[in-house]
């Protein structure tokens, strides 16, 4: 401070460099998780994702709609890197994620895409239990891809977690050991829902994960869903608009590979800002 109380030029310049630094960290916690860039994605000559930019933020449950056949799934694939499984899949544009502050786009070259694995889960549209595994190592499998090979009693410590995260613990505690293909449709589908949480991955993807389900699994999933949400990015894919109403913060509506229009949930379903939207959710077509 110079004398009479007038600021240096260093102290002014700490000043800026403090507000800037604040500004830094205010814009980070406010960035998305996860987001697509001008997303492109096609099987042989067929685009299927056709220049999505669409972003998924922390705390939130994010649903994508629209009519069979509109790219929702195949958007959720390339957001993990699944898409490219698939023979003669390409995937053009962008996908970041954010992880300890930092975002990365996961097409990057040199980005192992079991590593992009472990950061964004997916659990698909009927239970997928490994068939040959007890219930404790269906749920353990996960930390064997991770390459962590924790300690037995760690094993169990993070099991029981996932377990009890995907709310089916109480249920099954005292199976651990019995085949995964004993338990019902909706025990198997939280089954698969626990695998996916065991390595703790910061956003978790569903592909109508209820759509084979009875109606009491059904609301017993999307119930897990939205308990999620508060420590996690989730994006759901769903045919069920009742559905996408109940458990998402946000929603996005396809059609014919591109993305109509995304807005808070409860605007899009009583004002939507699209002619096709709104002739969608009124049952119009679809």
């Amino acid at each position: 401070m110079a004398p009479g109380g007038a600021p240096t030029a260093a102290s002014a310049q700490a000043r800026t460099t403090e507000s800037a630094a604040v500004e830094a960290a205010g814009a980070a916690a406010h960035a998305p998780r996860l987001a697509a860039l001008t997303l492109e994605a096609s099987f042989g000559s067929t685009r299927a994702v056709r220049g999505v930019s669409l972003d998924f933020h922390q705390g939130q449950v994010t649903a994508i709609i629209g009519p069979s056949g509109c790219g929702k799934s195949t958007l959720l694939r390339c957001l993990n890197r699944m898409h490219e499984t698939v023979p003669g899949a390409r995937v053009a544009g962008r996908v970041t994620l954010r992880t300890d502050g930092t975002a990365y786009d996961i097409y990057e070259r040199g980005v192992s895409p079991i590593a992009v694995r472990r950061q964004v889960g997916m659990v698909f549209q009927r239970p997928t239990p490994f068939p040959t595994m007890s219930i404790r190592d269906n749920v353990a499998a996960g930390l064997n891809a991770a390459g962590r090979a924790p300690a037995r009693a760690e094993v169990d410590r993070i099991v029981e977690h996932a377990l009890r995260r995907a709310a089916l613990w109480e249920e099954v505690k005292d199976r651990l050991h019995e085949s995964a293909l004993a338990l019902s449709g909706g025990q198997q589908q939280r089954l698969c829902i626990a695998r996916a949480l065991a390595t703790e991955p910061p956003v978790l993807l569903l592909d109508e994960p209820t759509a084979s389900l009875d109606p009491v699994s059904t609301q017993r999933v999307e119930e897990l869903v939205y308990e999620l949400r508060a420590g996690m990015t989730v994006v759901i894919v769903t045919h069920n608009m009742q559905q996408a109403a109940r458990v998402s913060d946000r929603t996005a509506f396809m059609l014919e590979g591109e993305l109509v229009e995304v807005a808070p949930t409860d605007l899009l379903f009583t004002t939507p800002g699209d002619p096709r939207t709104e002739a969608y959710i009124t049952g119009r077509f679809g």
